[in-house]
């Protein structure tokens, strides 16, 4: 990886704006900005203190290319841990394209995706997973995802698995050692405090592997698949829920034909609702391909809406549905509350656990609903600083990794010579230093920083 160039890209959006910036990174940056700086102080770039920031003309020979700020943040105090010049220009894209085409010529490099982020990881800034989590800071669009990222990006998932990969590394030492001395049959390594490691240790893996369901959910959206029959106002409780008319609603049975889907933020969670086909028999065969994909809808959705109007008797449907989909979490709302009495009411709350009442054409009951799905998505967890994982590569390596450790301690309780164990707990090691890129390839690095944008 070439490390020793300097690097130029734009770092805002490109097209037109009131400003635009443009990132320089590497051992050339500050002397080639201040070559073609002209300041209105006439101060020398160069022999300015880090993180200051200067006004002046950016000039091509005697050409006034544009007035601009220019911040400096000498090594290694930056955020790539090289020289950095961030350059604050008009937003106009032919100025944008003329500076970074001057600095071009004079010998910087277009960066690639991520690879100003990729710098500040090889220089020690932060670890890989920090890095990943500047990706996803990038791409969070709800508070609840912006949440996650900056405490990864802080470093509270490196931490833990910092520390249990540094408990695991003392031991594996010790075990190591035992090994240089197994002719004369000694003992460094106290088995049963590392049996209460590896208990610690597995535990933490299996907590954060289970919390994967969330995080990815909440990365990405809670899927929400809204079912039941033709008319009972599912198009219509979409509509209220994200208080547009997103759905076509109509007195016509089998007027949603495809599924309908959107999404809304509810107490900071992304939300992915899915207005699907109405259950029924029916020989339209259009129709027929669109409860198929109500029934796929049912199977990809984390929780399921069950949609009936409450002056009808549905127990038949809702047995069915909850013996079909026993794993799904089925949550009942009857609808069109409006038609029916107090007493009514009453009868369907006594026959049902946890059913919900709205008016999907009134907004009743709407808000109520809202909360009840912000409950049930466990989102909660979020408000307890524990760490939560939503990349899949972290994933990965943490079910590789809990997979060692269990075989680690299966060799304990067999009591397996030590030579035998240090090569689950050297397996082990490996996939928590994946997660930091303690342990990275190039191949790993290249896939991982192609994913973020230029200029980051």
């Amino acid at each position: 990886m070439i490390q020793n160039d300097t690097i130029i890209a734009l770092a805002t959006p490109s097209g037109a704006g009131a400003i635009a910036v443009i990132r320089i990174s590497g051992s050339l940056a500050i002397s080639l900005v201040s070559e073609h700086f002209k300041s209105v102080t006439n101060k020398k770039l160069k022999e300015q203190k880090s993180h200051t920031i200067h006004l002046g003309h950016l000039m091509d020979g005697e050409m006034v290319l544009d007035e601009v700020l220019v911040s400096i943040f000498k090594n290694p105090h930056s955020y790539t841990g090289e020289d950095v010049i961030e350059i604050s220009c008009h937003g106009s894209p032919y100025i944008q394209q003329q500076i970074i085409q001057l600095f071009l010529r004079k010998g910087c490099r277009m960066a690639s995706a991520g690879e100003f982020t990729m710098r500040a990881f090889l220089n020690g800034k932060m670890d890989l997973s920090q890095a990943e989590a500047v990706a996803d800071l990038i791409a969070s669009d709800s508070a609840a995802a912006h949440q996650i990222a900056m405490q990864q990006m802080r470093g509270g998932f490196s931490t833990t698995i910092n520390d249990l990969r540094q408990e695991l590394l003392n031991f594996a030492s010790l075990i190591e050692l035992e090994l240089d001395f197994s002719g004369e049959d000694v003992e460094f390594a106290d088995r049963r405090q590392f049996n209460l490691l590896l208990q610690k240790i597995t535990k933490v893996l299996k907590d954060l592997i289970d919390s994967f369901a969330l995080g990815n959910v909440i990365k990405n959206g809670i899927p929400i698949a809204i079912v039941g029959e033709p008319n009972v106002g599912k198009s219509t409780l979409l509509n209220a829920i994200l208080n547009e008319e997103r759905a076509i609603v109509s007195d016509i049975p089998g007027t949603t034909r495809d599924t309908v889907e959107d999404q809304i933020a509810i107490g900071g969670v992304n939300f992915r609702f899915i207005d699907t086909a109405g259950l029924r028999d029916t020989s339209d065969k259009v129709e027929q391909i669109g409860i198929a994909r109500a029934f796929e809808k049912i199977e990809q959705a984390q929780l399921v809406i069950y949609l009936f109007e409450a002056a009808k008797n549905k127990d038949a449907e809702i047995n069915t549905l909850r013996e079909k989909y026993k794993d799904k979490n089925i949550l009942l709302i009857a609808n069109k509350i409006d038609e029916v009495d107090e007493e009514h009411i009453a009868s369907l709350q006594n026959k049902y656990a946890k059913i919900q009442f709205i008016s999907a054409k009134t907004g009743l009951g709407i808000e109520d609903l809202k909360q009840t799905l912000l409950s049930l998505s466990n989102a909660g967890s979020l408000g307890k600083n524990d760490t939560i994982v939503t990349n899949n590569r972290h994933y990965d390596a943490l079910l590789k990794a809990l997979e060692a450790i269990q075989k680690v301690k299966e060799g304990m309780d067999m009591e397996l010579s030590s030579d035998l164990m240090a090569i689950d707990i050297r397996e082990a090691l490996f996939h928590l230093g994946e997660i930091t890129g303690s342990v990275s390839t190039d191949d790993l690095l290249g896939n991982i920083f192609s994913n973020f944008c230029i200029g980051k």
